[in-house]
């Protein structure tokens, strides 16, 4: 079992997919906790990546199309709140 701690701010730690038939407890920052499976962890994170994006112009690849200069093309937080989980 995976556990993670919720910051003050909402957001999680998550640098890459889980394993789908995992299961991970996430610890909200007013000590609440809910399991998650690995599955719908890695949907809410490709859903903040998307929204990463679509803000940084960035296309699906997360390939910058304009003048050449490094641009950051992953997330490492992601948002999650209780109730994410169904």
């Amino acid at each position: 079992m995976i556990n993670l701690q919720q910051d003050s701010e909402g957001f999680i730690r998550m640098k890459r997919h889980f394993p789908a038939t995992a299961t991970v407890t996430v610890t909200f920052s007013d000590g609440s906790q809910e399991e998650f499976s690995g599955r719908r962890l890695n949907e809410i994170y490709d859903d903040a990546l998307a929204v990463y994006r679509a803000q940084n112009q960035l296309d699906a690849k997360g390939f910058s199309r304009g003048p050449q200069k490094k641009v950051q093309t992953t997330i490492e937080f992601v948002p999650v709140r209780p109730g994410m989980g169904q």
